[in-house]
């Protein structure tokens, strides 16, 4: 059973029910309605977030189309944008994450989404496919993580316990403040759990402050710190017999290798993150925006072949110029210049593992990556109809590398060709409540840190940066009374260079460049009031939700050895995915949310001749508001997950050595909930 308790300072604002025409994307310099932009973006609220048990964002970011967010264990996220996780044994690649102005994305690649606590967010905007004209090396699409939240004036503060299934327990505290010139938020969270598998247990310490000053009229400072001290075990794939046998164990012991548990396998996360922005109205028409940022992260990851150690070390800056037009006849634009900058320092040493212990020095390297883009947008809103955009970064990435078991050995370098990442969109109203769109973009995503120097501790100079160009084209729909709103979208992507993971016989793996993908995909999101929120009534609101994922993606030109891969699914991505909601409201602001998400068969390996079984899940949540006073509102709720009890792997291992695939998912569990609002 899962508890909550939450005590809040001024009542809740019930974003979940905004206008279409109220929701604008910010992902981008200036603010654009979402109506009339040409990029797939999907603008995710607080309200959203907080329909769910809220202790991850799994089921959050899966709500939406043409994501898949897996955790093969507590706090072990992967995340893709219309792709596949084949590049991400752990954690994210190809996918470039702000926070606010602040790249969560190092100048090695690596995204640590799982340092960040889930109440700490205000919302998240993604934007899909490649979008590389104001935010540099991506091959799959752009993730904003806002952390100020939209409210009116005034001071709220929210304290949180919760404790339930699998040994849960979280407890946080958040207070936001706006007054006319000021707003900030701080946050403070402490999670744990034992985790439903053996050597799963989680436990995470998390502190935040974000702050955003109009000291005047003209000029604006903004702030972001966040501490995050993170500790979870891995307990590894098991094999299909091991898995359907017991689900819950960890990877067993073999005759050669030792087991997951005896060695403590697992991963242990120190970062510190900050970051400052300024930005200035030089004119009715220019505006300067700079940003400074920077994270330290000490890192360790006891494995069952080896003890990692990583010291990183980050800094950036990003900065830009804005020209809008003062024009009042037909033809309104902007003009957006600017660069980010950003390197990355990794000292990485390889001990043995004895049981959870460091042992005898194995490897020990250093890396630094330097990475930065110019980039340049210009968008008109012609005839204040037809919207265009043509935009486009020039990228520039290298690292140097040295052995630090060798003495004196000097730096070596590896430089890539300097990549142009264009894109080109077209936006038209047909009318106040419909728009066509179309986009032409180019991906390119360098090799992370990660993957040149893997777990097979050699520095892999060979590997090249994945490219390829998306096509898409789409329409957007409302109604008159914003009741109604339907997205829908058909994208092909030709990926040249994908980087893929290989795993070699003592379970150390490896990436290599593999051919190439054809992506062809459709998307859509279709959502409406069939009751319209109302103060009367036994049912006084309902909302459907419903989202459609179809993807036919599959490799091309992909051979290894004697194998050829040609024309075989891609490996880790469903065929079909389905995601339907229904949220009712009722008298004393009683309301029930229900969700169903299906997930198709999944190929584990390249050669597809391994498939994951498709599964359902339901969630359910329900929550009655008691007002004790004016000023004082009780909310208790209670929920369930996984309704079906389904036996389901969320988070597989894709071409594991020995058919080592399947991560246990949790089976089904309850949850119960306490709410104060002052």
């Amino acid at each position: 059973m899962l508890f909550t308790l939450s005590v809040q300072l001024t009542a809740q604002t019930p974003d979940s029910i905004k206008r279409l025409k109220e929701v604008v994307v910010q992902a981008y310099p200036s603010e654009q309605s979402l109506l009339k932009t040409s990029s797939s973006a999907v603008i995710i609220s607080r309200a959203e977030i907080t329909k769910q048990a809220g202790n991850t964002l799994v089921p959050v970011l899966n709500s939406v189309a043409g994501i898949r967010m897996e955790e093969r264990s507590p706090g072990s996220y992967r995340l893709s944008i219309r792709g596949s996780l084949l590049r991400s044994p752990f954690g994210i690649r190809n996918v470039k994450v702000y926070m606010d102005q602040f790249p969560l994305t190092d100048a090695g690649g690596n995204t640590y989404l799982n340092l960040i606590d889930i109440n700490s967010l205000a919302g998240i905007e993604i934007l899909k496919g490649p979008d590389g004209s104001l935010f540099g090396a991506n091959s799959g699409g752009v993730v904003l993580l806002k952390t100020l939240p939209a409210t009116s004036p005034g001071t709220k503060l929210d304290a949180d316990l919760q404790s339930g299934s699998f040994g849960l327990f979280r407890q946080s505290a958040r207070m936001d403040k706006k007054s006319e010139k000021l707003q900030f938020s701080i946050s403070q969270a402490y999670q744990r759990s034992s985790g439903y598998r053996d050597n799963s247990s989680f436990s995470r310490k998390y502190v935040q402050a974000s702050q955003r000053w109009r000291y005047r009229d003209i000029a604006e400072l903004g702030g972001l710190v966040f501490y995050s001290d993170l500790d979870y075990q891995t307990p590894g794939g098991l094999t299909q017999a091991q898995y359907l046998q017991d689900p819950t164990s960890a990877r067993p012991a073999t005759a050669f290798l030792p087991g997951a548990a005896e060695q403590q396998a697992g991963i242990k996360n120190k970062t510190l993150f900050g970051g400052v922005s300024h930005q200035t109205s030089i004119s009715s028409q220019f505006r300067h925006v700079m940003a400074f940022f920077g994270a330290l992260t000490d890192f360790k990851n006891p494995f069952i072949t080896n003890y990692e150690l990583r010291d990183e070390r980050s800094a950036g800056l990003r900065t830009y110029l804005e020209y809008t037009s003062n024009s009042r006849n037909s033809v309104n634009w902007k003009l957006n210049a600017g660069l980010e900058y950003q390197v990355n320092h990794s000292g990485i040493k390889n001990f043995g593992n004895n049981r959870g212990s460091v042992d005898t020095l194995q490897a020990a390297d250093e890396i630094k990556t330097d990475q930065n883009f110019w980039f340049a947008r210009f968008t008109a809103e012609i005839f204040a109809r037809l919207n265009l955009e043509a935009a486009a970064s020039l990228n520039y990435f290298r690292f140097n590398f040295r052995d630090d078991n060798v003495a004196g050995s000097e730096f070596n370098q590896r430089t890539f060709k300097p990549k142009i990442m264009p894109r080109i969109g077209l936006s038209y109203e047909l009318s106040e409540n419909a728009s066509v769109r179309s986009t032409l973009s180019k991906g390119y995503s360098p090799p992370t840190v990660a993957e040149v120097r893997a777990s097979d501790k050699q520095i892999n100079t060979a590997l090249q940066a994945e490219e390829g160009w998306n096509y898409e084209t789409g329409i957007r729909l409302r109604d008159a009374s914003d009741r109604f709103f339907a997205d829908a979208s058909v994208f092909y992507y030709r990926l040249q260079n994908a980087i893929v993971r290989r795993v070699n016989a003592d379970d150390t793996e490896f990436f290599l460049n593999a051919g190439g993908t054809r992506q062809l995909g459709f998307e859509s999101e279709v959502s409406g009031w069939v009751i319209q929120p109302k103060s009367s009534g036994a049912i006084r609101g309902m909302q459907l939700r419903n989202t459609i994922t179809l993807n036919k993606f599959r490799f091309s030109n992909y051979q290894i050895g004697s194998q050829n891969y040609s024309g075989n699914k891609l490996t880790g991505v469903p065929k079909n995915v389905f995601v339907s909601s229904i949220d009712l409201q009722f008298p004393k602001a009683f309301s029930l949310y229900f969700q169903h998400n299906y997930t198709s068969e999944i190929p584990l390996n390249d050669a597809n001749t391994v498939n994951a079984d498709a599964y359902n899940l339901i969630r359910a949540k329900a929550k009655m508001p008691v007002i004790l006073s004016a000023e004082t509102q009780l909310e208790l709720s209670v929920g369930v997950d996984n309704l079906l009890d389904e036996k389901y792997s969320l988070g597989n291992d894709l071409n594991a050595f020995g058919g080592r695939y399947y991560n246990g998912s949790a089976p089904r569990n309850y949850f119960f909930g306490v709410k104060v609002s002052l």
